[in-house]
């Protein structure tokens, strides 16, 4: 009787314990699924790999044949990974994308600038890159003491002129001869007063000797001007007086570019120093002390007249970039100037990717339109620096890393986006309507889908949609080239038997 009664409950327990079980599964899917999906790969994986293996099988050593080649997925981790949109890359194959340790790097959220480019053109600082060294006198050079090309500091000796400047000569005689008018006028006022403090001579004579005196330092002050004026320094006035010799030859030193003082030019009596002779206790010149001879305009013998270019003397440490922006930038390029924005060069370099230099600063624009390119100058400094310094027989040779004439490319921010993903433009691949950035995911790098909210000449802008975050360890180059090795990965190995008849 009571087996009967429990017949019902019996026909109704095991499709209740099955939908149990469904339900708890489903509930508890989330947590065994992966490693089920986990399992059947390694599963796939194993029996598509499992023909590799006979080649190798031979008799008495199938066992070790075994363990040799069935590691090929063991420390591979393919869970998170699918195969369709995952890569993994050899080192050889990480050297030919160019991925080096730089350029795997986390995600940074940073400050986008959008940026329009101009042409640009190297060019010196009008006024500053240039000095030219004239003679004040006429003459004849009597030695050089520099060759052209050569790296001179300021004041290093150049040139020496042996002086044939007629009114400079009639100067100096006059000045001399007042010296000795002035010296005999000192003597007799010193005997006059002797005689007069006695009563011989009357003390009229003295006062007379006086007021002369007095007229000739009046008339000796006027030509010590005078010889100021002919191009003479105190130094050298004073050195006439005190040897009492005219002045013959003349020597001419390399100025400054900023400073120009008086010992430019110097006796020949006073020391001197050869460009070539460079004393060890000395201290290291200053980059932007260093002067180069660019142009020696006159030989040994040559007879000179007075303001005649003897040199031009240049100085590289600075040079300015030349860039012209379009009319309907104008507005952009002084907003970016007003706010103080850094401008970044652009050289490209044949065979090689372009060189940037950045953080460069607006020096000025300029205050008209030219009226045949209709385009707006403006100037950026560019700080210079010496790639090679060299000395050949006692003369020293430089050469400056950017150079006037070179063509470049400007990059002019004209508006700040802040918190952005920025990637190089070699980082993302497109594929029709798609963009593509590649994920560092232990040993494998997946493909992950982005949208490009702004894309420029260098920089890629990803939108910040959930797709990267952060933090997230991405290729910063080679992303086309990781693409195609996905598409012939999908497309299957190739046939080990093509080519072969059976």
């Amino acid at each position: 009787m009571n087996a009967v009664k429990n017949r019902p409950f019996a026909r109704w327990f095991g499709p209740l314990v099955i939908v149990v079980v469904a339900v708890a599964a489903w509930l508890t899917s989330s947590f065994w699924l992966p490693a089920l999906n986990s399992f059947v790969q390694r599963s796939i994986s194993g029996f598509r790999t499992a023909p590799a293996i006979e080649p190798h099988s031979h008799s008495g050593g199938d066992s070790h044949d075994s363990d040799d080649h069935g590691h090929g997925h063991e420390g591979h981790d393919h869970a998170g990974h699918d195969e369709a949109t995952s890569l993994e890359l050899s080192d050889q194959a990480l050297r030919n994308v160019g991925l080096t340790r730089e350029m795997i790097q986390p995600i940074e959220l940073t400050t986008f600038e959008r940026s329009i480019t101009v042409p640009a053109l190297v060019v010196e600082r009008p006024g500053r890159t240039r000095v030219q060294v004239a003679t004040p006198m006429t003459g004849v050079i009597t030695h050089v003491h520099a060759v052209q090309g050569e790296a001179v500091e300021p004041g290093s000796l150049l040139f020496q002129i042996r002086l044939t400047h007629e009114d400079l000569v009639a100067a100096q005689t006059d000045f001399l001869q007042t010296l000795g008018e002035l010296d005999v006028e000192e003597r007799e006022i010193k005997r006059l007063q002797e005689v007069t403090s006695s009563g011989a001579v009357a003390g009229k004579v003295l006062l007379d000797r006086e007021y002369a005196r007095d007229k000739l330092v009046a008339h000796l002050d006027a030509e010590r001007e005078a010889l100021k004026l002919h191009g003479l320094s105190e130094e050298q006035v004073d050195l006439i007086a005190s040897e009492r010799r005219l002045l013959r030859e003349l020597q001419i030193f390399a100025p400054s570019s900023d400073d120009h003082p008086e010992n430019e030019l110097k006796l020949t009596g006073l020391s001197i120093q050869s460009v070539s002779f460079q004393p060890s206790s000395r201290d290291k010149p200053r980059i932007d002390d260093t002067l180069i001879l660019q142009d020696l305009l006159v030989h040994k013998g040559q007879s000179v007249s007075a303001g005649e270019t003897l040199a031009v003397l240049a100085e590289y440490s600075e040079l300015y970039v030349e860039g012209l922006a379009f009319e309907q930038d104008i507005a952009q390029l002084r907003r970016a100037s007003a706010k103080g924005w850094k401008v970044d060069a652009i050289f490209d370099e044949p065979g090689e990717d372009p060189r940037i230099v950045d953080d460069l600063e607006f020096a000025y624009l300029a205050n008209q339109v030219d009226m045949e390119s209709r385009t707006l100058p403006f100037y950026v400094r560019l700080p210079n620096e010496i790639t090679k310094d060299r000395r050949t027989d006692g003369n020293r040779y430089i050469e400056w890393k950017y150079l006037p004439g070179q063509r470049l490319q400007l990059r002019v921010p004209v508006e700040q986006m802040p918190n952005q993903i920025v990637l190089p433009v070699e980082a993302v691949a497109r594929e029709g309507a798609e963009s593509f950035v590649f994920q560092q995911n232990g040993d494998h790098f997946d493909r992950v889908a982005v949208h490009v909210a702004y894309r420029d000449q260098y920089s890629v802008v990803i939108a910040s949609d959930g797709a990267l975050f952060p933090g997230d360890v991405v290729a910063m180059r080679g992303a086309h080239q990781m693409q195609m090795a996905l598409k012939n990965k999908a497309g299957g190995g190739v046939d080990p038997h093509a080519g072969h008849s059976h």
